[in-house]
């Protein structure tokens, strides 16, 4: 019989930076409390606490030792401290948070103990002292001990409560298929914890290299857009970072009253109604031109007179100008860039949308028109916001998660984010990066050991090759055998719609119809491919037809590895389609592509690193990418442990679910001294 055993830390936590870190890899954090709960009763082991002296450590390793199935909520955090103070586990691990995601098959619910516990109608007393200790400034470790020993307790028995709660979900019929996603989603748990232990070494000259250039740019660019912006409206002061003022440049006109404007719109109304509603409910914007207040002479502010008929010392802000010492009067001639926003889909709170997506559609309009300061202003808006992301988010994310105890970045890859089961990452979100291989910020990820070098394995079109298998579309097979350019394609019918696009960019368009894009919100050459994409595949098309029959007549898709995705509020409509179409396209092949074959192929390329006892490590996976901190005596051997690798994906599909895969999958290898500058190896 299985020897179970529930576990729960409880840790100091710092804040640094404005940010929270409850990571072991902090000097001031220290391990407070581990609790653990058996058949044989519960164990609370005290390790730092003000009250109390260290208890009972000599017993946590020899209950791990006999322990098969290691329970917790949230394993991640609880192994990562567990492994960071030395002791040891390499049983089988169950996480009832993941469980919990896994069970929600697609729809997002929160995840913390107290939320599933409540959703399961479980037997527990709401503990509210930690939350309440830590809001008011307390040290974990300075709780009153027999509070802090009682809410770990509580933690210990829901979590067991829960794990029984799901086992018995799971073992219904309707769920058998989730017991190998939930295997997986264990191992994988167990893995990631071991590449957020290794890290990523940074190199901290380069980091700031980078944030120079970056600024650099945005000053550039913000002093090229306010001299535009100058041209477009006149004398008016515009702040581009407010929304509601980009979108009067945009689209030359503005809500009346911001407070309704939205009231006036919904998504079905007629277009004849939506531009009388726009009408109605907009002013127009003219170009200004700025004259001195004669009541402060420029000022902003005056002193006023008094009663007596004397000038008064208080000095007070100008009411005819409102405090800028300037008024603004209209030229008559009308401001901004002139483009009229589509539909009422459009729509926002500040006017209309100013959302990337919304930014490239319109660039694509002004290009096809010859629209140069438009376009031209779009492109560097858009940057603009790109390089603002990309310092706060990237340089100043991983010099904030950069560790001061080792100098490595910890970043953390979360599997319970995503609606499908991708990987998500945190502390800082390298997720986001931009596709390709020229972001400079990839510069400063490099090896810890002289010498060493960076290796990433991305898979070649993974969710086209799988999207090809799932839908057995004869066309898409046949390209990828032959290794048809499939971007060039998209360019060259975009091009010949009347839009010249580079095959880079033309990138972003061509599988972008596997996931629910519809090209409705793209120009027209840009809608000609997605419309031509359906036709040129009509397997997938059909496909796409049977995944909506699955989802109306079953209420959940399940794909070939198991995974379970419900839709409980799927209608069909009127005119024979149904609601979430965008969804149910979207999560069948991201979920088997990334969140299936992608963990397969880490855990076995970790475990053949493994067995030949490489000092190289796994340090990060970035969508459909793995990349590995390759040690300098090692460069030949990892190079074939991947090849090794690329030849079995296959074989490893079936070994996991019994699939015959009659599509290729394959992996494309580039190595360098760091993230950015690598060169592909060829086979």
């Amino acid at each position: 019989m299985t020897n179970w055993l529930v576990l729960d830390v409880e840790n100091t936590i710092t804040v640094r930076d404005n940010k929270k870190h409850l990571d072991p890899f902090e000097k001031d954090n220290h391990l407070v409390l581990v609790g653990c709960k058996s058949e044989e009763g519960s164990t609370i082991i005290t390790f730092d606490h003000s009250e109390a002296k260290h208890s009972g450590i000599e017993l946590l390793q020899p209950m791990l030792d006999k322990t098969d199935l290691l329970i917790m909520h949230n394993a991640s955090h609880d192994l990562m401290w567990l492994r960071e103070c030395m002791f040891d586990y390499s049983g089988e691990i169950y996480d009832t948070m993941l469980a919990e995601y896994i069970l929600q098959k697609g729809n997002k619910l929160p995840l913390s103990l107290e939320a599933v516990a409540e959703r399961h109608e479980l037997d527990v007393k709401k503990q509210d002292t930690l939350k309440n200790y830590l809001k008011a400034g307390k040290s974990v470790r300075d709780i009153p001990y027999q509070e802090l020993c009682e809410y770990l307790q509580a933690d210990l028995d829901v979590t067991t409560q829960l794990y029984k709660s799901q086992r018995a979900i799971l073992s219904k019929p309707e769920n058998h298929s989730l017991e190998k996603t939930l295997g997986l989603t264990n191992l994988l748990c167990d893995l990631l914890v071991k590449v957020h232990s290794r890290g990523f070494n940074i190199d901290q000259e380069k980091l700031e290299e980078v944030r120079e250039e970056f600024t650099l740019e945005k000053n550039k660019i913000t002093q090229d857009l306010q001299q535009t912006v100058s041209e477009l409206v006149g004398d008016t002061p515009i702040n581009l970072n407010a929304p509601e003022q980009l979108s009067s440049i945009i689209y030359s006109r503005k809500p009346k009253d911001k407070s309704v404007w939205r009231n006036y719109f919904n998504d079905r109304m007629k277009s004849s109604d939506y531009r009388l509603e726009v009408s109605k409910h907009s002013n127009l914007c003219y170009k200004t031109k700025a004259f001195q207040c004669k009541e402060c002479s420029g000022a902003g502010r005056k002193r006023m007179r008094l009663k007596s008929g004397k000038m008064g010392k208080a000095v007070r802000i100008c009411k005819n100008c409102d405090g800028q010492g300037y008024l603004y009067k209209s030229t008559g001639q009308l401001a901004g860039l002139k483009f009229n926003a589509k539909d009422s889909s459009w729509i926002s709170a500040h006017g209309w949308s100013t959302g990337k997506d919304k930014l490239e559609y319109l660039e694509g309009i002004a290009r096809n028109k010859g629209m140069k300061t438009a376009e031209e202003f779009l492109i560097k808006v858009r940057r603009l916001s790109a390089l603002d992301t990309y310092l706060s988010s990237f340089v100043d994310g991983i010099k904030i998660f950069t560790k001061q105890v080792d100098g490595l970045l910890h970043t953390r890859l979360v599997q319970s984010q995503t609606a499908t089961g991708r990987l998500a990452s945190r502390e800082p979100n390298l997720q986001n990066m931009p596709r390709g291989g020229t972001f400079p910020i990839k510069k400063v990820f490099i090896s810890r050991w002289k010498g060493g070098k960076i290796l990433e394995a991305d898979f070649a079109q993974l969710e086209f090759r799988v999207a090809a298998f799932l839908s057995q579309d004869k066309t898409a097979i046949k390209e990828i055998d032959e290794g048809f350019d499939v971007h060039s394609y998209t360019a060259k019918i975009i091009t010949d719609a009347g839009q010249e696009i580079s095959r880079q960019v033309a990138k972003a368009h061509t599988f972008a119809p596997l996931f629910g894009a519809s090209g409705y919100n793209k120009t027209p050459a840009e809608a000609t491919y997605y419309k031509h994409f359906n036709e040129k595949y009509e397997g997938i098309a059909r496909w796409h037809k049977s995944l909506a029959n699955e989802a109306i007549n079953n209420g959940t898709i399940t794909t070939p590895s198991g995974r379970q995705f419900a839709f409980p509020d799927i209608k069909r409509r009127v005119d024979g389609s149904v609601t979430d179409f965008t969804r149910i396209k979207n999560y069948p092949v991201q979920s088997f592509a990334t969140a299936d074959i992608v963990p397969i192929v880490l855990l076995m390329i970790e475990r053949l690193m493994r067995e030949q006892n490489l000092d190289s490590v796994i340090v990060n996976t970035v969508h459909d990418s793995i990349v590995i901190d390759v040690h300098p005596d090692e460069i030949d051997t990892v190079i074939d442990t991947i090849e090794n690798a690329d030849k079995n994906i296959n074989a490893e599909i079936k070994d996991w679910w019994g699939i015959d895969m009659n599509v290729p999958m394959a992996l494309e290898s580039k190595i360098g001294d760091n993230w950015l500058n690598t060169q592909d190896i060829v086979k």
